[in-house]
């Protein structure tokens, strides 16, 4: 039965061998586990779906033996695993119609941990100083277990020092130097690494003999790793040594072929080197030294680092005709170097005639349909095994063109070459013929068995034959000839010099064949043009069959370039190109560097950049500085700076200042970009130039001359130790006093002096200096010194209460004169309080009164008032006192009744009886709005009733507050009325009850009970 080729299958998903995408993993199951299941997974895909079997220790699972099995899709589940009939080896098998592939190994272990022997263990007596071992003798377990010891009763573990080690490959307990602390009763403990199960050893007494104590010896090495450890690249290596002695034994350790890794580390007071990630490079011979003061002991061993192997090179799915050859390699590292085993469904692949097998190659000559299916490379050394799988295909079909057109057509023009593809599908490959017509061609094809015809004429055109034939049949594919005339383009202007800002056409005619369409493409600089995303710039018009004009609207200095018309048809295609030259603003000049640099200038060169096609008439030199908005033109010598220039000064630049400067260029155009700016460079000082501004001062404290500037910016200071120089003297004396200021920042000098008078004049100046001297001072100005804190108190103090929380306080000021208030500082406290404890609150200006809100009720109150300015605060006066009112009654107005007769409102409610400690009803406030609005009116009311007109329609919002002296109660419920519509409108928080009153009314009324508290 042959296989087809996939080409000639069509909609189908591609058939093929199995693959796996999982693979068992090893598994450990405890014995003791509550899942009583051990499910091994297996899944692979192929067309058609793979059937799965599995082998137990090389031997297939018969599932139907032992009800214990089940298969999964292509997972085996065992149920109550047995540790001595399923614990081993086992590996899956995939087959479908292709072939078949065994999976790696997967190995099943039980891990449990037994019970120690419940018989009784003698004791162990030594004497005082000697060494002494004490045997664990674990039960059997699996896998590894970890060993502590407990010393005399749980949980109170040995702990491990010098003197003391446990083994974790022996599991027994060492003690280099017995002492008479270590007397007791010692418990091996073992725990399983899978399942953290612990049993606990029946206890070992340990004794001390009375026949004396032990002297010293010299160390015996009792645990000391294998003479060969052999460990996985990448794992963490430990490697034990402890040895018994007296004086208790020091351990060292080094490594004969050289030192010992950076990364490893030493545990249990050196007893135990551990070497994590450990790598080839770590193997060698390692030694432990055990010494004390009586000698010395040592132990060698070797550590082999081996390595899983690893591909480097894997075999892969192939595909070949009958009678080929097949040569596959595969290649994999690993430390032992593996070893090279091939398989093919499963079954070991032998020589034989036709096969050979060399290491990690195979080479099968003259392929048959018999060689095909699933292959497997297996390397393996004696630390795990590797597969590579790949499929083997033979194809066998007889030509076909199904992935061809059965009828191909072909256009060319006069002169131009034709060449007629002949790609049948096919194996082996087919025998190919041609002819044109009925006729056959007698003539050479391609290599790839293609028909050429060069220099083609009308007499080419014609129906050609392609055969193609091989044993399994042939077929056919015909394929037309048309020999057209060829086209002729032809586009103008072919060159143009435009302004930016200009629009221009060009136009594109082709000359071709009657029979043929023609499109057209436009490209600039070898790009087709995207008219969507050119804004607008580029627009394509196709005014006749024959021609297409590209228009360019307000061109831009990106827009210059080569465009091309490329013309198309069926037969052929060419293009033909037009130059577009922009004029415009120059571009921007090249690098600016900073040639020479002063105190106020800056010598600057440039390189020209583009002109644009306009040549540079002046180019204009710009500088930034951390003190200027942006960049800012500055003056030049010479100037102008012509076009022809490539450097310039830069004039009037401040001293100490921190330039970048750039250069712009213009021409009859416009003005271009600017330059990258340059390096920023720093002006050298110099003398300050610029004195403080807004000299003045006043205020301070008494015998205290403010005097007070605008601070100079950093931009005008002109160097590195500036600082101020403040002048002054007494108006009608002729010497000036000079005091330095050396921060840059300040802003205000205090001179004081006891004996100057307040309100004295004096002549003030400010100047200014730095390293390299001293700058101009400031005009002269007159500034008084201080005039003093206030001296008198607010007289005539007064207080009102004026409600619960509020109490009016009025003064009189004092007498005009020296020390003159700004303002006033008010303290209040509370009877029985401190002073220190009460509130405060400042006035400004001329305010001789203030209202004290947020008080206590009925509280008694103690204020003092006195004056304050910038030099300080003034005597209090006399304290007065003052008491709060009463609270305003809690109880709001109850039984809200109303009657409506058109726009007024007749209210009625319950009188308000306030409490012992509230103060009494003066009146009512019947405080009513619109509904939307915030501004409310009031009516007052000395009676516990009121009408209410509402002159405006609409809804109206109404509520009554008791007030007192203490001010206003608590609000009665709301109520809602609507006016002028005659309907009347339901209230909020309405009982229903209803009572009839009389009224004079004609009207019919209705009186509603408002219950607050529904």
């Amino acid at each position: 039965m042959y296989q087809y080729a996939e080409a000639d299958r069509q909609e189908e998903t591609p058939e093929s061998g199995p693959e796996f995408l999982q693979e068992p993993d090893d598994i450990v199951f405890a014995l003791d586990s509550k899942e009583r299941q051990v499910s091994m997974q297996c899944e692979a895909r192929g067309t058609p779906s793979p059937t799965y079997r599995w082998l137990h220790n090389g031997t297939e699972v018969d599932f139907s033996s032992d009800i214990r099995y089940s298969l999964m899709e292509g997972s085996f589940v065992i149920t109550n695993p047995n540790e001595s009939k399923d614990s081993g080896k086992y590996q899956c098998v995939a087959t479908n119609i292709f072939g078949t592939i065994i999976s790696k190994d997967a190995l099943l272990q039980f891990a449990y941990l037994g019970n120690f022997s419940g018989k009784a263990r003698g004791a162990v007596s030594v004497r005082e100083g000697q060494g002494v071992v004490l045997m664990c003798s674990p039960p059997d377990h699996s896998p590894e277990i970890t060993y502590s010891w407990v010393f005399n009763e749980f949980p109170s573990f040995v702990a491990e020092d010098s003197r003391r080690f446990i083994s974790q490959e022996t599991g027994n307990l060492y003690i280099s130097k017995v002492q008479p602390s270590d007397v007791g009763s010692y418990i091996c403990l073992v725990k399983n690494t899978v399942t953290n199960a612990k049993v606990l050893s029946p206890p070992t007494p340990l004794t001390l003999k009375t026949d004396g104590i032990m002297g010293e010896y010299e160390p015996k090495i009792e645990v000391h790793f294998p003479l060969t450890v052999t460990a996985a690249k990448g794992v963490t290596v430990k490697l034990e040594c402890f040895a018994l002695g007296n004086p208790v034994p020091t351990i060292t350790w080094r490594r004969l072929n050289g030192n010992i890794p950076s990364k490893a580390r030493l545990r249990k007071s050196q007893a135990v080197l551990e070497i994590p990630n450990v790598q080839l490079d770590d193997s060698g011979a390692y030694e432990c030294r055990a010494e004390n003061s009586r000698g010395k002991n040592t132990f060698r061993g070797q550590l082999q680092i081996y390595t899983y192997p690893r591909w480097i090179q894997m075999i892969n799915d192939t595909q070949l005709d009958s009678g080929e050859q097949l040569h596959w390699e595969c290649k994999a590292t690993g430390r032992p170097r593996p070893t090279y085993h091939w398989l093919r469904n499963g079954v070991p692949l032998v020589p034989q005639d036709r096969i050979e097998i060399v290491n990690g190659e195979v080479l099968i000559q003259n392929v048959r349909q018999a060689d095909a299916g699933m292959y497997q490379c297996k390397a393996e050394n004696k630390y795990g095994v590797i597969y590579s799988n790949a499929e083997l295909k033979i194809l066998a079909a007889a030509p076909s063109f199904q992935s061809s057109p059965a009828r191909n057509t072909v256009v060319v023009t006069v002169g131009k070459e034709i060449v007629i593809e002949c790609k049948p599908q096919a194996s082996p490959k087919p025998r190919i013929s041609w002819k044109k017509g009925d006729k056959s061609l007698q003539v050479s094809v391609l290599e790839n068995n293609s028909l050429r015809i060069i220099n083609s004429t009308k007499s080419d055109e014609g129906s050609y034959v392609c055969r193609g034939e091989n044993q399994f049949g042939s077929a056919e594919m015909t394929a037309s000839v048309w020999v057209k005339e060829p086209t002729r383009i032809e586009l103008s202007p072919a060159r143009m010099e435009v302004t930016v800002g200009e629009s221009v056409v060009l136009n594109c005619k082709a000359f071709h064949d009657p029979s043929l369409d023609v499109s057209f493409m436009w490209l600039l600089n070898g790009q087709p043009i995207n008219f969507q995303k050119e804004g607008g710039h580029f627009e394509y018009i196709r005014a006749q069959a024959s021609s297409a004009d590209l228009m360019i609207r307000n061109i831009l200095l990106k827009h210059a370039g080569k465009y091309g018309c490329r013309v198309q048809t069926i037969a052929d295609i060419l293009s033909s190109e037009a130059e577009l030259l922009v004029r415009g603003p120059p571009g921007p000049p090249g690098i600016v560097i900073v040639e020479e640099i002063t105190d106020t200038t800056a010598t600057l060169s440039w390189s020209r950049g583009v002109d644009n096609h306009s040549p540079i008439s002046a180019y204009n030199l710009q500088a930034r500085s951390p003190f200027s908005l942006g960049w800012q033109t500055v003056k030049t010598e010479p100037d102008p700076v012509t076009g022809d220039m490539e450097s310039a000064m830069a004039i009037e630049l401040n001293p100490w200042v921190e330039y970048e400067f750039r250069v712009v260029a213009s021409n009859g155009i416009g003005t271009g970009d600017p330059s990258v700016p340059s390096r920023i460079m720093r002006t050298n000082e110099a003398v300050p130039s610029v004195a403080p501004a807004n000299v003045s001062g006043g205020s301070g404290r008494r015998h205290e001359l403010v005097i007070t500037w605008e601070p100079v910016s950093e931009e005008f200071q002109n160097g590195e130790g500036f600082g101020y120089i403040v002048a002054f003297r007494a108006n009608g004396t002729r010497g000036w006093k000079e005091k330095m200021v050396t921060s840059a920042d300040a802003s205000k000098f205090i001179y004081r002096d006891e004996t100057v008078p307040p309100l004295t004049p004096f002549e003030v100046k400010v100047g200014v200096y730095n390293n390299k001297g001293d700058g101009p001072f400031s005009n002269i100005v007159t500034v008084y010194s201080a005039e003093g804190e206030p001296r008198e108190a607010p007289s005539e103090v007064k207080a009102v209460s004026i409600s619960a929380s509020e109490i009016l306080l009025q003064w009189k000021a004092p007498n005009p004169g020296p020390g003159r208030p700004q303002g006033y500082e008010v303290n209040f406290w509370k009877d029985m309080e401190q002073e220190e404890s009460g509130d405060k609150i400042k006035t400004l200006g001329n305010e001789t009164s203030v209202l004290l809100t947020g008080l206590e009720g009925n509280t008694l109150y103690h204020i003092t008032v006195k004056g304050y300015n910038s030099a300080g605060q003034g005597p209090a006066s006399t304290a007065v006192r003052a008491q709060t009112k009463k609270s305003p009654p809690s109880q709001a107005p109850g039984n809200l009744m109303w009657i409506q007769d058109g726009d007024h409102v007749s209210l009625g409610w319950e009188p308000v009886k306030p409490l012992d400690n509230e103060s009494d009803v003066i009146g009512y406030k019947v405080i009513f709005r619109q509904e939307g609005r915030t501004s409310s009116k009031v009516i007052e009311t000395s009676i516990p009733s009121a009408v209410v007109s509402l002159a405006e329609g609409g809804i109206y919002i109404i509520e009554v507050r008791a007030f007192s002296e203490g001010g206003e109660g608590t609000a009665s419920s709301q109520i809602r009325v609507l006016t002028s519509s005659g309907i009347w409108v339901s209230m909020l928080h309405c009982s229903t009850s209803l009572n009839a009153v009389s009224s004079n009314s004609t009207h019919v009324k209705v009186i509603l009970s408002v219950n607050k508290n529904v």
